[in-house]
């Protein structure tokens, strides 16, 4: 059996009749919907000689056994956001499973090494807001206890959700074992942006995640009546905010690839007839480099100050969150550039903006590279989501020109 990335395309067409609905796909991790898909995934992998099995947080490893234990892993995650795309996470496994039957057929079930294609639990964090579940447990980087509690709109615990799936959230410890004789790891995505589109190319070779500095920002002024008080005379929170609002953009077109967002702003009392008192925002800073990310928070932070004081204000910071850029394995990369070039006769190497389970493979110390499928318009998690059918079976290719190379790689390490 040869390499059929237009079985890809079909078997993504039809997980999508399968799991969505008019406003897109709705396999959100640990409902009805996504145990579909899985059940639907896993009656796929049963035609091949393979071992499948969940781990202790409900990753799902389907096991190609070699003649070396050294293991090849592919991986994605079936899961989705609520009204999401078609392409995003699924892409990843289903061509990591005809990659896989091609590697079965070329080895009659006897690989030089063990491949593994993992299946990742709730990679988008979308019903708990606690995003890379399954990949933080493998990785050991999971928080047990800040996520036990977490609850859905409906007020159901993150545990209680795990258990009713057959997943003890307490048992994350052991999933690290899966660990054991990893040699490397792959992954595909869709862009989720408009750069390749912008560069007119189908793939690309993906750098590394970029690391993220997550903090509330808020501001606090004196609230007074609209009408009364003069304009010199304001302590206005909200005046401060939009001040940081406009530099963070101009701290970020600084450098190349970086960003900064502020995507929340909640005023109170938040009325038409009062100034406002106190305004909490939200910032987001992401970037490749650990030092310019580091530059980046620092001039927030001193910008914030002295717009408060502009504004006869105060301002406090909390950290949300924090990850650290994660660069990915140099001479996978050069695989994945070859790999890109041998099929679409060039090659781009970016980095990611978006978190990905491929990140925390990394942190787990296993050598790891992700490639890139353009995205048509730059849209992601949304149900027009798109990619043209031509470039889906170029990265299906170039992803099985990447194992083939990852394999003879792993062969010749000691």
């Amino acid at each position: 059996m040869s390499l059929n990335p237009k079985r890809t395309v079909a078997d993504l067409k039809e997980l999508r009749a399968l799991t969505g609905d008019e406003n897109g796909a709705q396999r959100v991790a640990w409902t009805d919907t996504w145990l579909k898909a899985r059940a639907w995934f896993a009656a796929k992998v049963k035609e091949l000689p393979v071992e499948h099995h969940y781990d202790a947080a409900g990753n799902s490893w389907v096991t190609l056994p070699g003649a070396s234990k050294k293991c090849l892993l592919i991986g994605g995650h079936l899961d989705s956001v609520p009204n999401g795309g078609w392409l995003d996470g699924s892409l990843n496994v289903l061509a990591g499973l005809e990659v896989l039957r091609r590697i079965s057929a070329e080895f009659q079930g006897r690989p030089p090494i063990t491949v593994r294609l993992v299946d990742w639990a709730d990679e988008e964090g979308a019903r708990f807001g606690r995003s890379l579940l399954g990949s933080s447990a493998f990785a050991g980087t999971h928080s047990i206890e800040a996520d036990r509690g977490r609850t859905d709109r409906d007020g159901i615990k993150l545990e209680d959700a795990l258990r009713r799936c057959g997943v003890e959230i307490d048992k994350f410890p052991d999933v690290q074992k899966e660990q054991k004789n990893a040699a490397a790891y792959l992954e595909l995505h869709i862009e989720q942006g408009p750069v390749l589109e912008r560069l007119g190319l189908p793939l690309g070779a993906v750098l590394g995640t970029k690391g993220v500095e997550r903090h509330g920002i808020t501001f606090h002024g004196q609230e007074a009546h609209s009408g009364s008080t003069p304009m010199n005379a304001r302590r206005d929170a909200l005046a401060a905010a939009a001040k940081l609002a406009l530099e963070i953009r101009t701290i970020a077109k600084k450098h190349e690839d970086a960003v900064c967002t502020m995507g929340s702003v909640k005023t109170f009392p938040g009325i038409v007839t009062a100034v406002v008192g106190r305004c909490e925002t939200t910032l987001d800073q992401r970037d490749l480099d650990a030092k310019i990310l580091a530059q980046m928070y620092r001039e927030a932070q001193e910008a914030s100050q002295r717009f408060a004081a502009e504004e006869n204000c105060t301002v406090n910071w909390s950290r949300i969150w924090n990850i650290e850029p994660v660069p990915f394995h140099p001479h996978l990369l050069q695989l994945c550039e070859e790999a890109v070039r041998e099929i679409s006769g060039t090659s781009h190497r970016m980095p990611s903006g978006p978190l990905h389970d491929a990140a925390e493979v990394s942190r787990a110390g296993i050598p790891t590279v992700m490639m890139f499928v353009q995205s048509l318009h730059g849209i992601s998690h949304n149900k027009i989501e798109d990619t043209r059918e031509e470039h889906l079976e170029m990265s299906v290719a170039a992803l099985d020109r990447l194992a083939s190379k990852t394999m003879d790689w792993i062969l010749k390490q000691n």
